[in-house]
Formats: structure tokens, C-alpha cells, sequence
């Protein structure tokens, strides 16, 4: 790949360390193998994720040089190409994320461009960029369970009529105005009403029904716990008593996606990743409106007001991986900032087989995450490298040892 200033490839190297972050502890996850290639890992520190990108909150270094890849953009403004820069500047418009999720993040959404810039002029200190922040996430290593979007009214419905101690959280009056709901519009109105006054509802009120629904559930039939999706909810009430998330298992779409099944999040889309390993891609923003399930601040009055409150199946986030040749795959959200792209190289193919990457037209960001390789120039590809290819660069390799090359490619949308 050459040398750093002439060429513009490079290693990035970025590790978050968030200590109390509901990740794992040091090396009992693959996310700590990923983040030990690229910075120390601590045996007793909490580790959730790895940022690759230019974003300041966790800045990505060309690991030759020790120089920030924003300035490196900067000084070589060509490598990300023209199209790139006519819509983003010299800036990276995609941020790549490796996340280890131990229990449930906080119940969240994040703005779209117009509000997240209105939203850091006013308040700064928690909202710390003006972009919007649309994201896709990929499961990795086996199953990744998270909650997104509100679930078919119906759903909602019988958890309201099944489950006293949530109606009574709810109010009598917000459960009658969804229950008589009938067009779209009015169901999406007495949908917002019931969650505002969920998520407004008195700390005290709050923990005292959630005590007694947890003090009910023995006493269920087998039939009703899983009716009533008493596992799932017994899960996150356990890491988080008393919490008003706890509540959100009713009115927000259970999903399982298996490793390399994706879902894409647009803007005011409620959501909440419960367990897991994943891959994110998103907008280089770090804005986030929280609603519960955290300990951080929680702004129910911005999060209420912003929300897409159409109900519907999980289905309509999926996302579909096309085929570009017999081992490449992409995927292209509805936005200009970011998709991505996966390579499998079967270690089958025969040791002279060499294999070119689609050349791009833009700038990207590749993540090794399975075996290994070597490039036609004699460079080594190893797990949890971590790459940033110029615009029309060609990364030409053929597979080293007997496991499969799997690597993720993220590069912006135009």
C-alpha cells in the first residue's frame, strides 16, 4: 500500500474507553482482540467501542506517522475524490463503529440535520455537533438483539389490556385514545399521547408498578410469561430497576439479527441495542436524545416531541445486501453519508488466486475481522486491521492460511 503521504493508505487506530459502559470487561470480548491491535487494552476496563473515523470525540491516527486522519485529509484533500468533496469538504462524512453491548443501551433516538444543528446551538454541551446522525447496524459473531421502532398498534393494544400495572402507568385516558383509534393518523396521535405519558410519568409511579408487575410474573402461566414477552422484560428490569425504559419492551419492536443481517435507523426512529457484537455506520455525529435505560441525561421533553411515532413491523428496517461479484456484497442506505461493503474470500481458492477490490471513486475505511492475507505487494492484511483506501486506490490480495478473509469496507454514498 506504500508510503503514508504518497499513496494515502494507513492504519487507524482509535480505542473508547468507557468506564461503567455496559460492554465487557477487558479481554472477554472479541471487540477488546479488535481494539488491542489498534491501542492498549486493560484487563480491568470496561470496553463498548471503536470508533474509526474522524469524528473528535475519538479521532482516528494514522498509525506510521502518529498523524490525526482529519488532518491527513486536510493536507491530501484529492484522496477522497470529487465527488466526496463537492458534498462534504475535506471532511469524512461516515463514522465506523465496532460495538460490544453486555446489557441495554439507553433508549434513544437521534435528531435529523435542521434539529441536531438547532439543538447544539442551544445546548452544546450535550449535543455536540450539528449533523444528523442516520446509522446502520450489522450483526457480527452470531446474534445481536436490539429494540427499534414502535410495534403494530394491535401489539400494543393487548400489552396495554393485559397488563394493569402499565395501563396504570399509562393513564386511563391515553389507553382510551389509543384503543378507539381507527385511521393511521389518529393511531400515530394516541400513540404519541400514550408513550408521552409513559415517559413523563412520576419516578415513584414508575418503579412502584414495575415492582408489582415483577412480583406478578411467578405467578403467570408459562403461555402468558411468553405472551407477554415476560423474558425479555425480566432482563432488562434486572440491570435497570426501577427505570421508565423498562416499560418499552411494550410499545417497541423486539428483533434478532444474525451475524450479517443489517437494519438501518433513520432519523427520530426510537431504539435501544439490548446484547451483543455489531458493526455500526452512520453520519460523523455523536448526537443522541435518551429516554431511559441509562444513567446519563435523559431529555423525555426533546425525545417525545421528535419521535416517529409510526407503528409497524421490525421488517421495515432490514436492510438487503446485493451482490457485486461472487465475493463482494454492498448495502446503500436512503443517505448520501455512508454505505458499505463486505468481502468473503474463501480459503478454497487457490494460494496464486489473487483478488481486486471494486475500485472506488471515494474514500474508505476497511476492517479485517476474520483471517488473513497478503496483498499482491507484499503486505500482510491480519484480524482487527484497520485500513483507509483513497479514492480510485486498488487493493489487490489473495487469502493466507486456511480461514476465510471477511473484512467490512464503509465509504461515503455519492
Amino acid at each position: 500500500m506504500g508510503d503514508i503521504q504518497r499513496r494515502s493508505s494507513c492504519c487507524c487506530r482509535i480505542l473508547n474507553k468507557y468506564p461503567g459502559y455496559p460492554g465487557f470487561k477487558g479481554y472477554l470480548t472479541k471487540l477488546s482482540e479488535v481494539a488491542e491491535r489498534n491501542s492498549p487494552v486493560e484487563e480491568a476496563s470496561t470496553y463498548a467501542e471503536l470508533w474509526m473515523g474522524t469524528h473528535p470525540s475519538g479521532p482516528s491516527v494514522v498509525a506510521a506517522t502518529g498523524e490525526p486522519l482529519s488532518d491527513h485529509l486536510t493536507h491530501n484533500a484529492d484522496c477522497l475524490g470529487e465527488e466526496e468533496r463537492k458534498v462534504f469538504g475535506t471532511e469524512l462524512p461516515f463514522l465506523f463503529k465496532v460495538l460490544s453491548v453486555a446489557k441495554a443501551l439507553s433508549i434513544q433516538a437521534h435528531p435529523a440535520k435542521k434539529h441536531a444543528e438547532e439543538l447544539h446551538a442551544s445546548r452544546p454541551d450535550l449535543y455536540k455537533d450539528p449533523n444528523h446522525k442516520p446509522e446502520m447496524v450489522t450483526a457480527w459473531l452470531g446474534p445481536f438483539e436490539a429494540l427499534c421502532g414502535f410495534r403494530p398498534t394491535a401489539e400494543i393494544k393487548f400489552f396495554l389490556q393485559e397488563i394493569d400495572e402499565l395501563a396504570g402507568v399509562v393513564g386511563k385516558v391515553a389507553c382510551e385514545e389509543l384503543a378507539k383509534a381507527e385511521s393511521e393518523s389518529e393511531e400515530r396521535e394516541a400513540l404519541r399521547g400514550c408513550f408521552s405519558a409513559l415517559m413523563n410519568s412520576s419516578e415513584e409511579s414508575v418503579a412502584s408498578a414495575l415492582e408489582q408487575f415483577q412480583q406478578r410474573i411467578p405467578s403467570l402461566s408459562a403461555e402468558k410469561k411468553e405472551s407477554l414477552v415476560c423474558g425479555l422484560f425480566t432482563r432488562i428490569a434486572a440491570d435497570y430497576p426501577g427505570d421508565v425504559g423498562c416499560w418499552s419492551v411494550y410499545f417497541m419492536n423486539y428483533v434478532v439479527l444474525q451475524e450479517g443481517e443489517s437494519m438501518f435507523l433513520e432519523p427520530n426512529v426510537l431504539h435501544a441495542y439490548i446484547f451483543g457484537d455489531c458493526l455500526e455506520c452512520m453520519a460523523c455525529s455523536d448526537n443522541v436524545v435518551r429516554g431511559g435505560l441509562t444513567p446519563k441525561f435523559k431529555d423525555i421533553d426533546t425525545l417525545c416531541s421528535m419521535l416517529d411515532y409510526q407503528p409497524g413491523p421490525v421488517e421495515r428496517f432490514r436492510m438487503r445486501w446485493t451482490d457485486v461479484d461472487e465475493y463482494y456484497q454492498s448495502c446503500s442506505p436512503p443517505v448520501p453519508d455512508f454505505a458499505m461493503g463486505r468481502l468473503t474470500l474463501p480459503a478454497s481458492a487457490a494460494a496464486s488466486d489473487y483478488y481486486t477490490l471494486p475500485r472506488r471513486s471515494n474514500a474508505s475505511i476497511l476492517l479485517v475481522l476474520r483471517g488473513r492475507a497478503e496483498t499482491r505487494d507484499g503486505r500482510e492484511l491480519d484480524f482487527a486491521q484497520v485500513l483507509f483506501l483513497a479514492a480510485g486506490q486498488e487493493l489487490t490480495m489473495r487469502v493466507k492460511g486456511d480461514q476465510d478473509l471477511v473484512l467490512y469496507q464503509a465509504f461515503a454514498n455519492v
